[in-house]
């Protein structure tokens, strides 16, 4: 029968109930014609370019020919070919957020802001007496507009001027009376974000303060942290909070907010307390849509794909422990044709690859765990499971060294997912082997909880391609 390894991500408050990790890969569907209606692919690796500053990278922009980066302390103008000159010192030691107005590249440290003049190839501190400070920074229709830390004010700068503040410019986002988060400009309207609600705001040509709010634009879901409002699939994601609680992802789905989180990654969340220091950001690759949402706290990172709708964890690996840990990338920009994401904690910028399987050289680790049986067939009595074969793309082993006899691992639980038999170890075919067989034999009998997870893993550096599992079982009718 076929093993249901295909799907995302979902490992349920009760392991007992589901137990699908997924690490480092994502499902992609084929709409026809294909031998199976989807298959899993290795995430991609982290592929160096340069080191920028002693980092971590706060903040990627690009505008005009140049890359900048707000590596640590500094803000640095980077060429195609990733010679970086520093412009300046910025304040600070988190996020940034970053805008431009074609000219003028506008950087918010919370709560200072700077202004880099690419015309005049001038950097300052924008020292207006009334420029309030500055959380989140975004540009629209002449202006930049930001808000203000610690209140319900947004305001916009001089047009075409980020440098200079007029006193009356501002306005308050009074829909609900919470604070204001960040915002985020799309499709030429202005979303604000406050603590248990959003509302949207036009271009409505008012004198001193230009923008208001659409009226009905008003829905009772707020934000969890500024830093993870990114655009991605033509519309706003972000991680909320709200008078009820918080830890659900959304997507803007008109004025409104779509639930894109499911009730197993909701429950992850929520476990991790404080969720004021995640951060997100957007990517496509090969026509998929990732929301990566990284919780620096908790050494975690989680990616919803738009495209197939499912959920993927995406890690990094503990070579001493022997455990995940968060990704390395701490935010993102395209630049140079590539998918580029800075490290959070060094001043190295990587290119996301498909082509490489490694993260900078390090290992990166794939997982899978599934219910040996599909939903609804397991009928609690014992069975005997004669054999498992992956359905793989094989002879993708390299020409030398480690990966040139990649190995898959494959182990199991007979007690739904709490403890596990040891790793046994097969090989997925060296260099041109099309013909090799990735199969267990003799996998015993279910006891206990008459229910089985299995898990397959990897760490050579290889394509990694699974379109299936066949499972040979047989009830023993006791």
């Amino acid at each position: 029968m076929k093993s249901p390894i295909l799907g995302s991500s979902y490992v349920a408050r009760s392991v007992n109930a589901a137990d699908n990790r997924m690490v480092n890969l994502f499902p992609e569907a084929i709409p026809e014609g294909g031998k199976e209606p989807a298959f899993l692919s290795r995430c991609p690796g982290l592929s160096l370019l340069a080191t920028i500053g002693d980092g971590p990278i706060r903040g990627l922009w690009t505008f005009g020919d140049y890359l900048y980066v707000v590596s640590n302390n500094t803000l640095y103008k980077v060429t195609s070919s990733y010679v970086a000159t520093s412009l300046g010192t910025v304040s600070g030691t988190g996020p940034v957020s970053m805008s431009d107005n074609g000219t003028q590249l506008f950087v918010a440290c919370d709560p200072d802001g700077f202004i880099y003049n690419a015309q005049t190839n001038t950097f300052a501190e924008i020292t207006d007496i009334d420029f309030p400070g500055a959380v989140t920074v975004g540009y629209l229709d002449g202006f930049f507009v930001f808000n203000e830390p610690d209140s319900q004010t947004l305001w916009v700068t001089q047009l075409l001027d980020g440098t200079s503040i007029d006193p009356t410019n501002y306005a308050s986002a009074e829909g609900s009376p919470d604070g204001v988060v960040g915002l985020i400009v799309d499709h030429g309207e202005l979303w604000v974000f406050g603590t248990n609600s959003t509302e949207v705001w036009y271009n409505a040509g008012n004198a001193g303060f230009p923008f208001q709010r659409i009226s009905g634009a008003l829905t009772e879901i707020g934000c969890a942290s500024a830093y993870t409002l990114a655009k991605a699939d033509n519309t706003v994601f972000w991680l909320s909070s709200d008078a009820r609680g918080h830890g659900i992802v959304y997507r803007a789905r008109g004025y409104s907010g779509e639930r894109i989180s499911t009730h197993a990654v909701e429950w992850q969340i929520q476990q991790y307390g404080d969720l004021s220091d995640a951060l997100a950001y957007t990517y496509q690759q090969d026509g998929h849509a990732f929301y990566v949402l990284v919780f620096p706290s908790q050494d975690t990172t989680w990616v919803y794909d738009a495209s197939t709708q499912a959920w993927h964890e995406r890690c990094g690996f503990d070579e001493t422990t022997g455990l995940f840990t968060r990704h390395r990338s701490n935010c993102q920009v395209f630049f140079n044709n590539l998918v580029i994401v800075g490290d959070y904690e060094d001043g190295k910028i990587y290119s996301f690859d498909l082509d490489t399987y490694a993260d900078n050289g390090s290992i990166q680790k794939w997982l899978r765990s599934w219910r040996a049986l599909p939903t609804g067939v397991n009928n609690l009595t014992r069975s005997t499971h004669h054999s498992l074969q992956l359905d793989c793309e094989v002879g993708v082993g390299l020409n030398s060294g480690q990966g040139s006899d990649p190995q898959v691992m494959l182990r199991w639980s007979d007690d739904g997912g709490h403890t596990w038999s040891n790793e046994h170890w097969l090989s997925m075919g060296r260099i041109g082997t099309y013909g090799t067989r990735v199969i267990w034999r003799r996998l015993g009998m279910t006891m206990k909880i008459r229910d089985r997870v299995y898990e397959v893993s990897g760490t050579d550096p290889v394509k990694v391609i699974i379109l299936g599992a066949e499972l040979i079982v047989s009830p023993t009718n006791a």
